[in-house]
């Protein structure tokens, strides 16, 4: 086993850069992809991959979690890598990033080295000017405000992750694991990914085309604000069990005037737009697991199966039986 680890050719090199806020499940997830993918048995030596984590400055990084992530590097020159990953969070919000960041990753662009925005790193990426109108995969969460202000990108929420040749972007969270997965299996093969997905004890890699979990309406042409954040608030909450009281509240107005307005602007009232958003959830649960019916009608808040079969079929023609019949004759592929 050492002969094959010391004559195994020049390692995949990744670099890593944590943004202020980062998301700890993204940035350690797509890190630990590397790092059982460096190694055999866990021993976490850099011999088939190395990193290095770097800050803008090289000084201490907080997550959005509040814990402190320090002996970070400073930037490096970008052609010491093969990729470099831009792990963000919370800090999105900030519309003007640091300079010396995005003329690093505006360097690394121009000497073809493949860039990879994780969760909200995609930002960082849209604000250097690097996306133009490739597709690029954000996190349903924030993709009305990356729209907002990148317009001209082809944004996605109906994946986990997209490779767009020299620029992949992902969701963050979890598909940060299958991002990486996937770049081990297009450097070394379907073997070290295995080798990665059995020391995670997961099944296996999810396709990149698995659409995320997200039930966001369209509300293209309505301008009213209250709107808006009367369905944000809702989407927010679809595992809750909402009253329209609550939702009235949230925008500061009475249930009748809720109701009203949602009639004018959407002709429906908020609580058939609610259980729309439910049964959607539903719809999600049946074509992307194997959980029973039964399971899936109690986590979308329905008080039982009968309840959900009849909302279902209110909203989809079908009765939850033919959607998953459907999703099951129709199941792609593993990517492994």
């Amino acid at each position: 086993m050492e002969t094959n680890l010391d004559a195994h050719p020049t390692p995949l090199r990744v670099g890593i850069v944590i943004l202020d806020q980062f998301t700890l499940t993204a940035f350690a997830g797509f890190l630990d992809v590397l790092r059982l993918g460096g190694d055999y048995g866990g021993h976490s030596r850099q011999i088939h991959v190395k990193w290095v984590v770097m800050s803008m400055d090289g000084k201490d990084r907080r997550s959005s979690a509040g814990t402190l992530m320090t002996e970070l590097h400073p930037l490096i020159e970008p052609e010491n890598f093969d990729y470099i990953a831009i792990c963000g969070g919370n800090s999105y919000i900030e519309r003007s990033p640091s300079t010396p960041l995005l003329q690093w990753l505006q360097d690394a662009a121009a000497k073809q080295v493949s860039l990879l925005g994780i969760c909200t790193g995609t930002f960082a990426l849209a604000q250097a000017e690097l996306i133009g109108s490739l597709p690029v995969c954000v996190h349903w969460n924030v993709v009305d405000e990356f729209s907002k202000r990148f317009p001209s990108a082809r944004t996605s929420v109906d994946s986990l992750f997209i490779d767009a040749g020299k620029i992949i972007t992902c969701a963050g969270s979890t598909a940060a694991i299958d991002l990486a997965l996937h770049i081990l299996k297009q450097h070394f093969g379907r073997e070290k990914a295995q080798q990665v997905l059995r020391h995670m004890m997961l099944h296996n890699i999810r396709p990149a085309r698995l659409p995320q979990a997200h039930f966001i309406a369209n509300l293209d042409g309505i301008k009213d604000t209250r709107i808006h954040k009367a369905v944000h608030y809702i989407e927010q909450r679809i595992d809750d069990r909402l009253r329209v009281q609550d939702i009235a509240s949230h925008i500061g107005m009475s249930v009748r005037q809720l109701e009203r307005l949602f009639k004018q602007e959407l002709n429906t009232s908020p609580t058939r737009f609610y259980q729309k958003m439910r049964v959607e959830y539903g719809k999600w649960w049946l074509m992307n697991t194997s959980d029973s019916i039964t399971q899936i009608a109690l986590n979308c808040g329905f008080a039982d199966t009968s309840h959900f079969s009849r909302e279902f079929k209110l909203h989809f023609k079908v009765n939850p039986q033919s959607i998953r019949q459907h999703a099951t004759t129709h199941a792609g592929p593993s990517m492994l």
